[in-house]
């Protein structure tokens, strides 16, 4: 049973993203303070081989991946927030690119136009300090705009459930047709969101072309605007790979590829006898170097487990919510015009894998919130963290074991469907081998108001062009928009804009509010979310 002390500590918890101890404020780019020493002692304070520690270990082996994954979550999630902002360099592997210096076939492979980046903060580091917008990168002759990762665990677990319930259809079509000897035609529809119908036979085969939004392998694919990739272990060891051309050993993505069904240490199962599953050049060999830099190991699986950890429990985006009657107008008028209709507000996990959560809205710095809580004059926003997660003593000796509640949870302003959908031909985009890209998931609308310009590629400079650009089967919502009066339709921009992104290393919590009595304010003194105390040890800072 957790003490009060304890319970109030774990809420600080989620604010995994930006979190950062007091005296070491976050930055977008993070230098290894033990390679560059420095008067204001900025930076991060393990080496690199620190953060690899132990390697992967166990639940029993200290400094191991596994052990502070499960017995000091806190701690883990920091350390992959320390890791997605370190700046890597050469002499660890970091470049040159895949391919680099030799011919490659762009048409099939698209990482041959990937950018080379030197830390994951490079494309992903705004706002300040957070998993934030992505760059312009070339995997297509017409760019693309790459989104932000705020709520990147939300969406793996949103649709990892709706791809169960997609394929539970399936299977119970699939048994009646058989027990029944006859054709069953079974809509397929999972928190509310339909993705067509599938016939089932009698011989056990199906036919899926009424399928629509979703390979016909019912896999709901949430990242990359195509709908591509299935996991966030996938996506990161992939960036690892592409963009930084650094090569993750990863015996869990080489154990799915081949077949076997894995569960990661954040939870995500991998089966590879349902799935197609990515695997890196060097796979689960710690000798292997693809790139020919001479560096082996480059990226240690127990670095992989610790960037999984960390961009599950990123938090998802905020609301700018001042009171203005015009939001309340514009979300209702946005549901009136069929804009909710792919782009759905809210949707349920039934089995949330993260062990805390935060809400972040609008405050101000002069005026106290009922919670007691003051924006700073950075930002003018306010968080609220609280914990989802049980301790238990395994009578090892260690500390405590912190496990995910796995309770159902609603996710609210998110605003998908996880659909892949044809918005007509101002949205389509050509390939290098001359083909064109039809359907794009469904972007989730949530902190909209914060990363223009707009589209999958970045052409639309505001929200008005890219309605405006809708087409397909958004056209009649479009039109719609577009027939309203100005007035009106500046009430739905309002909405828009109110869903905000924020930099967490500024946003005063209930775990450390602002204090403008602080000498120095705001600089000092502007709150932020403290992981040190939440520690095992909070005297070994990350």
């Amino acid at each position: 049973m957790k003490s009060k002390k304890t319970s109030k500590l774990l809420a600080l918890f989620f604010f995994t993203g930006a979190l950062i101890a007091m005296s070491v404020p976050a930055l977008g780019q993070l230098i290894d303070r033990t390679q560059t020493p420095n008067a204001a002692n900025e930076g991060i304070a393990k080496s690199f081989a620190q953060q690899v520690g132990a390697g992967r270990g166990d639940v029993n082996t200290p400094n191991s991946s596994l052990f502070i994954i499960n017995r000091d979550p806190f701690r883990a999630v920091r350390r992959g927030r320390q890791l997605f902002q370190r700046k890597f360099t050469r002499a660890q592997g970091q470049g040159p690119l895949e391919g680099d210096g030799v011919i490659g076939d762009i048409n099939t492979n698209l990482a041959l136009g990937a950018g080379l980046a030197d830390s994951c903060a490079a494309c992903h580091g705004r706002p300040r300090g957070s998993a934030g917008s992505g760059g312009d990168v070339v995997t297509r002759p017409d760019s693309r705009d790459a989104p932000h990762l705020f709520g990147l665990g939300l969406k793996e677990m949103l649709a990892d459930e709706i791809t169960a319930d997609l394929r539970n259809i399936r299977a119970q079509a699939i048994a009646e047709a058989r027990a029944r000897r006859r054709t069953i035609t079974r809509t397929l529809t999972s928190k509310g969101i339909n993705f067509g119908t599938i016939r089932a036979f009698p011989d056990g085969t199906v036919d899926t072309s009424g399928v629509r939004g979703v390979n016909a392998d019912l896999r709901v694919r949430p990242f990359f605007l195509q709908g591509g990739t299935i996991s966030i272990r996938e996506f990161a060891a992939g960036a690892f790979d592409a963009e930084m051309g650094l090569q993750p050993v990863d015996p869990d993505l080489t154990a799915a590829a081949a077949g076997q069904r894995v569960v990661t240490p954040a939870g995500m199962v991998l089966d590879g006898s349902l799935d197609q599953i990515e695997v890196t050049a060097n796979g689960d060999d710690p000798n292997g170097d693809q790139d020919g830099d001479g560096k082996t190991n480059e990226i240690p699986t127990s670095i992989l487990d610790f960037m999984e950890f960390y961009l599950l429990h990123y938090f998802k985006a905020g609301t700018r919510d001042n009171g203005d009657p015009d939001i309340d107008d514009g979300r209702s008028l946005f549901t009136q015009i069929g804009c909710a209709t792919c782009h759905i507000p809210n949707l349920t996990i039934n089995r949330d894998r993260r062990v805390a959560d935060v809400e972040t809205t609008f405050a101000r710095d002069d005026i106290p919130r009922a919670d007691g809580l003051r924006a700073n004059p950075f930002v003018h926003l306010a968080a609220v963290a609280t914990p989802l997660l049980t301790e238990v003593d395994d009578g090892s000796g260690h500390p405590t074991i912190k496990r995910p509640n796995l309770r159902s949870f609603v996710v609210r302003n998110i605003f998908t469907d996880f659909k892949r959908h044809d918005l007509g031909p101002n949205f389509h985009e050509i390939n290098y081998d001359g083909t064109l890209q039809r359907e794009f998931l469904t972007t989730p609308l949530w902190g909209v108001g914060s990363t223009g310009p707009y589209g999958h590629d970045g052409r639309s400079p505001n929200l008005q062009d890219v309605i405006r650009r809708h087409g397909g089967e958004a056209l009649a919502a479009r039109n719609r928009f577009v027939n309203l009066s100005l007035s009106l339709q500046n009430k739905i921009l309002v909405f828009l804009n109110h869903l905000v992104l924020f930099p967490p290393d500024d946003i005063s919590s209930n775990l450390n509010p602002a204090n403008p009595a602080t000498a120095g304010y705001p600089q000092f003194g502007h709150g932020s979310i403290s992981l040190t105390v939440l520690f095992n040890n909070p005297g070994d800072v990350e």
